[in-house]
């Protein structure tokens, strides 16, 4: 169980994030180290709570953002990307009820597969996701910027 984030015994709340959330979002996953120099995280943000087949979820401590993940799809395999949690907020099983919500808003939509991509020297994100269930693919990810 979920430790209640305001010590009052509410359950932990994910809720859909918005345009006014940018900053906090940007700020939790630069803490995280998410950023890269390349990625404008803001444009990534602002791209998934305007498009219709992504969101970017959350959960708050108070005022303060503890939490947050990016999910879209592209009609058959959904991504995760974002998945952070606050230092403050660490070890309450909040990054599980995050891909949890994830995975919920996928199903919501008919959406067959879940995949996302950590960075091969992250094991103790890849220990996170192997406790989760998650297997590691036999594939290699290609790419190229376009900007």
């Amino acid at each position: 169980m979920v430790e209640p984030l305001g010590g009052d015994g509410a359950d932990v709340e994910v809720d859909q994030l918005g345009d006014a959330d940018t900053d906090a979002a940007v700020a939790l996953w630069v803490q995280a180290g998410l950023t890269r120099p390349w990625n404008d995280a803001g444009a990534d943000f602002a791209r998934a709570v305007a498009g219709p087949a992504s969101v970017v979820l959350g959960i708050r401590d108070g005022d303060e953002l503890a939490g947050t993940v990016m999910v879209g799809h592209d009609g058959h395999r959904g991504w995760v990307y974002y998945l952070a949690v606050a230092d403050a907020a660490r070890g309450r099983g909040l990054g599980r009820v995050l891909m949890a919500a994830a995975e919920a808003w996928l199903v919501e939509r008919g959406i067959p597969k879940l995949q996302f991509m950590v960075r091969t020297d992250n094991t103790i994100v890849l220990d996170f996701y192997d406790h989760l269930g998650y297997a590691k693919q036999d594939v290699l990810v290609l790419g190229r910027r376009l900007d």
